[in-house]
């Protein structure tokens, strides 16, 4: 990561100004690079439930797998202009997390995004960090086991996530006449599974594990079904930034190539979580692939 920034950092500046000591601004620094150089601050956006992803510790200080990898690629934008950042962070919802972004509240979104075309349209993204799909969350002994079984119930998803379009478009597709609630973030989804407000919950199924282990729900709660969508996630910054992209490129190569990502990957979904749950969720062939082609030599 080191060797990345540095070589950054020195092609950043024109060759006079290369002995520049840390304090001495750094030329032809634009975008974020620009703003956060100036501010000596980064702001991370997180999510308060998306277990394990990126949710609040019981300190109240938000933790995860994508929180973790965001630290590292806010450390490599640190060392690209020079600077020790201090890191500022933002909680934010599914329907406010883009908004955050491309308003510049916002500087990297650490969550559980998936990216998209639609969404490529207003962000830019990391490369993929993990693979999920849509499932369905349902209490043990209910007669619901794949979409098929909605007919007449109450599905809840959370608002301004893929799971509700994918939900909107099982219900069109295959005209299954189920009733879609919609709740603020995943606890709240969650909350309204548990309350019987809902006979379903549809999210992604490591989120649906993850809130499982979260609250000890194994025993009343299986996940169940085909998968409903294809989502890989990655970590949301400003679209049109060129040198922040180049930035989260390289971060990510450098992850990769020191096996940070996987190194992250064990500790948020084979061990012990801070709740003392584990996901024991092995990584897909699908991720080791794509991390594999991550640590190889950029272009």
């Amino acid at each position: 990561m080191k060797l990345f920034a540095a070589a950054l950092l020195i092609a950043l500046l024109h060759p006079a100004a290369q002995a520049q000591t840390e304090d001495a601004a750094p030329v032809e620094l634009t975008g974020t690079l620009a703003k956060v150089r100036a501010a000596r601050a980064i702001t991370l956006a997180y999510r308060e439930s998306s277990v394990p992803f990126s949710y609040r510790s019981a300190r109240g200080e938000p933790i995860g797998y994508s929180v973790e990898l965001c630290k590292r690629v806010a450390e490599a934008i640190g060392d690209a202009v020079g600077r020790q950042l201090e890191v500022k962070w933002l909680a934010v919802t599914a329907e406010t997390r883009i908004e955050a972004i491309v308003s510049g509240r916002a500087d990297l979104e650490c969550g559980s995004t998936t990216n998209n075309l639609e969404r490529r349209r207003q962000v830019a993204f990391s490369p993929v960090i993990f693979v999920a799909g849509t499932k369905l969350l349902v209490g043990r002994g209910s007669p619901i086991r794949s979409y098929r079984d909605l007919g007449g119930k109450v599905v809840v998803v959370t608002s301004g996530t893929t799971n509700e379009g994918a939900m909107r478009e099982i219900a069109r597709r295959f005209k299954i006449d189920f009733r879609l609630a919609a709740a603020r973030d995943h606890a709240d989804s969650y909350a309204q599974l548990e309350a019987g407000r809902a006979d379903a919950f549809a999210t992604d199924d490591v989120l649906l594990y993850g809130l499982l282990a979260e609250h000890r729900g194994q025993k009343s709660y299986q996940v169940v079904g085909e998968f409903l969508s294809y989502d890989p996630y990655g970590i949301m910054f400003r679209k049109g930034d060129a040198q922040l992209a180049d930035t989260v490129q390289r971060a990510f190569h450098d992850l990769a190539e020191d096996g940070e990502i996987e190194r992250q990957y064990k500790r948020w979904f084979l061990q012990r979580l801070p709740s003392g749950q584990s996901l024991g969720l092995p990584m897909s062939p699908q991720l080791e692939t794509i991390i594999r082609a991550m640590a190889a030599k950029p272009e």
